[in-house]
């Protein structure tokens, strides 16, 4: 049986690659590693030197040495400030006080250096000193690349939530009308709390936004946001999704296990949308968790704690789910620690202009086209619609227009859809027909009043082309082709 002092000798030869049963009889154990000690003493990267209590040279390493130019025979039993120039050793020794990060010169380098006291049963018996940095090119070379790395994982920190979708900011939701800026203020007040938020609105009112906008306003900013659509995964497979399961806790349960959401959400914030289509069994968990601040994953034997606020979202009146029994009343309550309404779309019509620009900037960066204004006639059949999609309709009509446009940077209005932009036109052609007596087929009466209304805007802009097609809300080059039909070239610059 080996000993373990014949263990620690083995283990300490086959270190350096020798053969342990070679060595085992014929070597004393203190003395190798004695050796293995010096060994690494004097092969070490950073410059050492060891003092006893008067100041007197120890030990120091060879490289040292070298630097200094003595040898270490002749180093060893010398005052160390004999030895070394500017040193404080011995200064250590007496005041017991270690100095970390010393701006030390020798020989017309400034280095960097630690000085620690050694105790042995309360008394100081030395000290030993160490040269961390062999001059300030090398010690700022380490810390631009500790820079470099933080900045690298600071990068990294910043995908990850880009990659998770938490990217977005209270800069990020925009508009000013008074609803609107209401909602912000709360949501900004309460960002840096750890009580759960429930947010109310209408589909594509930007719920989700206002949850990363929480979430990255506040303190566990650092972590990613965990989201899950209540919604949108299978009752049967929601447990899993937010509880996680242990390996073999069910068949294709996956090796290993599988953390849940809430799990994952760890010192985070999970946002749970479409909270009202929550199964009933499903709230009782998400209550205990609310309660107890702990989870179970499917399989386990035992509980684990979790740190996890709680940003809940729906559409649904959840009052009326609770009379209905179809959603908990308890678990409303715990939620709805603050509540947070955020206005639809045509309750902040004046916002509308502000979004537009916004979402057309937006666009045509991910579709990789040149739009960069939306004619007055658009601007105000916009903003005369009712948006019963809210901000998520309006995102889906810019982008149609900025597939329907061809040469002109600008959305017109006839690039929107008729329903959008009848409310417009209409009142376009109740304004011109009211000014003179119509007659004709259905088609010359049409004609009549396209050039009416081209007619009047010429003269009103003193034949400006570009103008009249913004006020018209068509582009350039289908005004063009209706001058020519209507021989209203004499009205142009």
């Amino acid at each position: 049986m080996i000993t373990n002092s014949k263990k620690t000798e083995y283990l300490a030869l086959n270190s350096i690659g020798e053969d342990p049963e070679k060595h085992s009889n014929s070597m004393d154990s203190k003395n190798y590693l004695l050796k293995l000690y010096r060994f690494i003493f004097d092969n070490i990267y950073n410059w050492m030197v060891v003092v006893d209590k008067d100041g007197y040279i120890l030990m120091i390493n060879k490289n040292y040495c070298e630097f200094i130019g003595i040898k270490q025979e002749e180093a060893i039993g010398k005052h160390v400030t004999e030895v070394i120039e500017n040193t404080r050793m011995h200064i250590v020794v007496k005041t017991g006080h270690k100095e970390i990060g010393d701006v030390q010169e020798i020989k017309g380098n400034q280095m960097i250096a630690d000085r620690i006291p050694i105790y042995q049963e309360g008394e100081i018996v030395g000290a030993v000193g160490t040269v961390i940095f062999k001059n300030l090119v090398e010690f700022d070379v380490y810390v631009k690349n500790i820079l470099k790395m933080e900045k690298q994982l600071e990068f990294y920190k910043k995908e990850l939530k880009k990659a998770l979708g938490s990217e977005y900011t209270f800069e990020n939701i925009v508009g000013t009308s008074e609803r609107l800026m209401e909602s912000k203020i709360l949501a900004r007040k309460v960002a840096g709390t750890k009580s759960n938020i429930l947010l109310l609105g209408e589909s594509g009112t930007g719920k989700e936004l206002f949850a990363h906008a929480i979430h990255n306003a506040s303190p566990r900013a650092e972590y990613p946001l965990i989201k899950i659509n209540c919604g949108a995964i299978p009752s049967e497979l929601l447990e899993s999704e937010l509880f996680g399961y242990e390996e073999g806790a069910f068949t294709g349960a996956k090796k290993g296990g599988k953390p849940g959401k809430f799990e994952l959400a760890n010192k985070s914030t999970i946002f749970l949308d479409e909270i009202g289509d929550l199964p009933l069994n499903m709230q009782v968990k998400i209550l205990r968790v609310i309660q107890e601040r702990e989870i179970e994953r499917i399989g386990a034997v035992k509980s684990q704690k979790v740190d996890v606020r709680i940003i809940a979202a729906t559409n649904k009146n959840l009052e009326e789910m609770i009379e209905n029994k179809e959603f908990r009343e308890d678990l409303y309550y715990r939620l709805n620690v603050i509540n947070i309404r955020i206005p639809p779309l045509r309750e902040r019509t004046g916002d509308i202009p502000l979004l537009t620009h916004h979402l057309i900037k937006k666009l045509s960066s991910e579709l990789n086209c040149h739009v960069t204004e939306v004619s007055g006639a658009a601007i105000e059949a916009l903003s005369k619609y009712n948006w019963p999609g809210n901000i998520r309709e309006l995102a889906n009509v810019l982008e149609r227009a900025i597939n329907l446009i061809e040469k002109e940077a600008t959305v017109m209005l006839e690039h929107l859809p008729y329903h959008i932009r009848k409310e417009v036109l209409q009142e376009g052609s109740v304004n011109i027909v009211t000014k003179n007596k119509l007659s004709g087929s259905l088609k010359d009466i049409f004609e009549d009043i396209e050039k009416r209304a081209i007619e009047q805007y010429l003269k009103e802009t003193e034949g400006n082309k570009y103008q009249t097609a913004k006020l018209l809300g068509i582009s350039r080059t289908n005004l063009y082709e209706k001058i020519k039909k209507y021989q209203l070239e004499m009205l142009i610059k």
